[in-house]
């Protein structure tokens, strides 16, 4: 999938809020499995309309914006 569409927003779904794209699940909620430490696995299973791809997709987009500011040590 393209990294791109991974999400979704749009006024008329969740007033807005990030969701994976042709989901209603906000993409909030992945990164709050992995802040309290549950796998990606485990994310999946209980959000199976989530591929596993599409998580794989916006966590590299996440990843892509913030190595845009990082700077080297």
């Amino acid at each position: 999938m393209n990294p791109t569409l991974a999400i979704r927003v749009d006024p008329d779904i969740l007033g807005g809020t990030p969701v994976f794209a042709g989901t209603r699940v906000p993409v909030k909620t992945l990164f709050d499995y992995l802040e309290a430490g549950d796998s990606l696995d485990a994310f999946c299973e209980d959000f199976p309309s989530v591929p596993k791809a599409l998580c794989i997709d916006v966590l590299e987009q996440a990843r892509e914006a913030v190595a845009a500011d990082a700077h080297p040590a």
